[in-house]
């Protein structure tokens, strides 16, 4: 019986979604992988085929090695179908000052050919949570020989961005062939309440050019209005101001003011953030934490020009509720009434 590894550097051990999960590589999968790599070798970095005592001591001498390190070089994976191993990769040439790591995997060869799509999309799904949730990577990418198309569909349903193409890069069959780079950035989006130290960077936020010209009072706001304001709805306990974060950055704000029957909603994202479609995210965020707080609906008033703004609304889960005029201005309203 395989005695079960688990590596130092993670906190959760297996990832799962349904009957497909990755655990921390097992040895017993040493023979069925060294079969796999040697089958396709054409499309991996190895220039000779393995044989059982290079898999032996690969494991021995590397694989042993990683589990124990705070900061390893790669992270490896067993690919399970229920208990039975049908692929393996994992994170490698992890590179931890600029947090970013390269993407491994290689299925069953028989699967090659039957569901390649599905099992790469399952998996990435899967190592994602690796490196966004529990490393807290910037980056993940794949570098591939310009071999199989097919592979670039999986990446690109699956949200990965052609990066780069190294023209010429690898010789392959007698001839020199492309390496194409796809990546991902974290956009995985924590919030946390605001404090009494955020007033400086809420006071940024709200003069924004953007942020003034969307709000139904556009008018441009003093620090001493602000400090006053602030300090008023800080001590408060109908105003809620949670702050979306991104890799320990500030990403944006929203704000929930509770009434006697509902509960209005605003959002503002920074300048330097606009553009990522994350607003969806940072409003599905904070109201799960809303939600823990009040139990009341949410209304979201928007300016019908504001076409992005109801777009994104409707991303979070929002649905439209009424039309009618705030401060003279035309608007929807959309209503959350729960997760």
């Amino acid at each position: 019986m395989e005695i079960k590894n688990t590596y130092t550097v993670l906190k959760k051990q297996s990832f799962s979604k349904g009957d497909y999960s990755i655990v921390p590589i097992r040895f017993n999968d040493k023979l069925q992988i060294m079969q796999w790599r040697n089958e396709q070798m054409y499309h991996l970095r190895q220039a000779k085929v393995l044989t059982e005592k290079d898999q032996e001591l690969y494991f021995n001498n590397v694989v042993s090695k990683l589990f124990n390190q705070e900061q390893p070089s790669q992270i490896l994976f067993s690919y399970l179908k229920g208990n039975q191993c049908i692929g393996y990769g994992g994170l490698v040439h992890l590179n931890w000052i600029d947090k970013n790591a390269e993407i491994s995997f290689i299925m069953d060869t028989s699967l090659e050919y039957k569901s390649f799509n599905f099992h790469w999309k399952t998996y990435l799904g899967l190592i994602e949570k690796i490196a966004f949730e529990e490393l807290s990577l910037h980056k993940i990418f794949t570098y591939a020989f310009d071999l199989r198309p097919h592979l670039y569909v999986a990446l690109e349903e699956s949200g990965y961005t052609k990066e780069a193409v190294l023209k010429e890069h690898c010789f392959y069959n007698n001839e020199f062939k492309d390496v194409v780079i796809h990546s991902k950035t974290n956009k995985l989006i924590n919030v946390r309440e605001a404090n009494l130290n955020d007033i400086n960077l809420l006071f940024d936020w709200a003069n924004d050019e953007l942020t003034r010209k969307n709000s139904f009072n556009s008018h441009e706001i003093s620090f001493k209005e602000h400090e006053q304001w602030f300090t008023s709805k800080f001590k408060n306990s109908n105003s809620l101001f949670f702050i979306g974060m991104i890799n320990n950055k500030s990403i944006g704000l929203v704000r929930y003011e509770i009434g006697e029957e509902n509960t209005i909603v605003s959002i503002s994202i920074d300048k330097n953030f606009r553009g990522k479609k994350l607003a969806p995210s940072l409003l599905k965020e904070s109201s799960k934490s809303y939600f823990k707080k009040s139990k009341k609906p949410i209304l979201a008033y928007i300016k019908k020009e504001n076409i992005a703004s109801v777009k994104s609304f409707e991303k979070a889960g929002y649905t439209f509720y009424l039309e009618e005029k705030a401060n003279n201005i035309d608007s929807y309203i959309y209503k959350l009434e729960s997760l």
